[in-house]
């Protein structure tokens, strides 16, 4: 199954790997829309794009992974981000690969990762192995933690949405939405919009470009 936003991309990646013997399911264009798709077709890997709205790749990943633990993601992304690298990861994903690279290591990743392993284009690897360089030598990561459900709230805030539209999206009550607007300020100490905006950009967690 391969989920992106983009219609050119998805059709790019469809007759590649098909070319290529590799049967391709079905297809997705929100992190959301990836779930069902997923569950309706039970693939043996979902490509994955990052960025995406509503439900971005990380989230739609953490979900994934726990409903259906047979499935491998591989993320494929523009950007060569340690939070995004660790967040997909941290996730549950299994590879990581860079658009911008060859198709060669796509199939490549595919290969890994239905055979068991983990595969990681070179520039993200070296990415993480100087991040756990860097974590260890200055201990554990304190940022504030927010909820899976928060994290979902805080994309949806960023992305412009009302606290209708994110109450009915999410199937939660408006004054639910706001409880979690709320407790999402104090934990990261910000207290408006435009903070929670970037700081949900900076940190990877929305579909929007930085």
């Amino acid at each position: 199954v391969l989920a992106d936003d983009h219609k050119i991309m998805l059709a790019g990646l469809c007759s590649l790997l098909e070319e290529e013997g590799i049967e391709v399911l079905g297809v997705a264009q929100t992190g959301r829309e990836v779930l069902s798709v997923v569950a309706e077709h039970e693939p043996d890997i979902v490509i994955m794009d990052v960025g995406m709205p509503g439900l971005n790749g990380i989230e739609a990943t953490r979900q994934l992974c726990k409903r259906a633990p047979g499935v491998k993601v591989i993320a494929l992304s523009m950007h060569v981000d340690r939070r995004m690298v660790n967040g997909m990861l941290q996730a549950g994903a299994s590879g990581y690969v860079v658009k911008s690279q060859a198709v060669e290591e796509l199939l490549r990743a595919i290969r890994d990762v239905v055979s068991g392993k983990f595969y990681l284009s070179s520039d993200v690897a070296s990415v993480v192995i100087t991040d756990y360089i860097r974590q260890s030598s200055a201990g554990e990561d304190d940022s504030p933690v927010l909820s899976p459900r928060e994290r979902e709230v805080l994309q949806l805030l960023a992305e412009g949405k009302k606290t209708g539209e994110i109450a009915g999206s999410l199937f939660i009550s408006e004054k639910t939405v706001a409880a979690h607007r709320q407790n999402i300020m104090d934990k990261l100490g910000i207290d408006t919009l435009a903070g929670l905006t970037k700081y949900a950009i900076r940190e990877g967690l929305t579909g929007l470009e930085v």
